[in-house]
């Protein structure tokens, strides 16, 4: 199993009976999307951010970063790197194997991210050979698509997907969000699309929604 990557955590008062691991983008960090932990109202949830490893971005002129992967151009259909990509894929695993270690099932698990984040949410929740709760995408898209149908776990194949764009996204176009979600919005798939009137970022009416929609799956739909 990989080395676990460093992790902001945030646990519940009580035994944890559900978690959401989470993702952040680009040159951001673990700390990024902690603030919204309290404006989801999950008080039986551990949340996990990890850090991604850092690696030169070609696209930011080889600047070491927090990356997921390597982006090599401004066209994400086969700018990413692969193998950047499955090493990512199994450091994911490793969280989400941990989390049922720590007692959690992995049908009591989220897999949430950001931008470059949604993207690794999305090609290891899909492939996850243990069914997940649910995945979140936000401001995401999909990467190594011709791959997906061969590598879809049978376990994934109707979990459920919330998808969250801007309308107005200058880094990820809504068109790339848009792609994604009409990838697995398929066989009968509950895949969910939100749309905002935000740039690369997230709104307040955002978190609300996400919020709602997971408490739908972790917390029988508590208000």
């Amino acid at each position: 199993m990989p080395e676990l990557l460093p992790c902001v955590e945030v646990e519940p008062r009580g035994a944890a009976t559900s978690s959401i691991v989470w993702l952040h983008g680009l040159g951001a960090s673990g700390h990024d999307f902690e603030p919204v932990v309290p404006h989801l109202r999950l008080p039986n949830t551990r949340f996990v951010f990890p850090h991604a490893p850092r690696r030169p971005v070609t696209i930011n002129m080889g600047l070491i970063m927090p990356a997921w992967y390597d982006i090599t151009g401004l066209d994400r259909a086969g700018a990413e790197t692969e193998r950047h990509v499955r090493e990512s894929d199994g450091l994911v695993r490793a969280l989400l194997a941990r989390e049922k270690e720590r007692g959690v099932p992995p049908e009591r698990t989220v897999l949430a991210g950001f931008s470059q984040g949604a993207a690794v949410a999305l090609f290891t929740g899909v492939r996850y050979p243990e069914t997940l709760a649910g995945i979140v995408a936000l401001s995401g898209y999909e990467l190594l698509g011709p791959t997906r149908e061969d590598e879809a776990s049978a376990a994934n194949r109707a979990t459920p997907i919330f998808f969250g764009h801007g309308r107005y996204d200058p880094m990820v176009p809504l068109a790339s969000g848009q792609a994604a979600h009409a990838a697995y919005a398929t066989g009968g798939r509950d895949a969910q699309w939100h749309e905002y009137p935000i740039e690369h970022s997230v709104s307040m009416p955002e978190i609300d929604e996400i919020g709602a929609w997971l408490r739908e799956r972790l917390e029988g739909g508590a208000a």
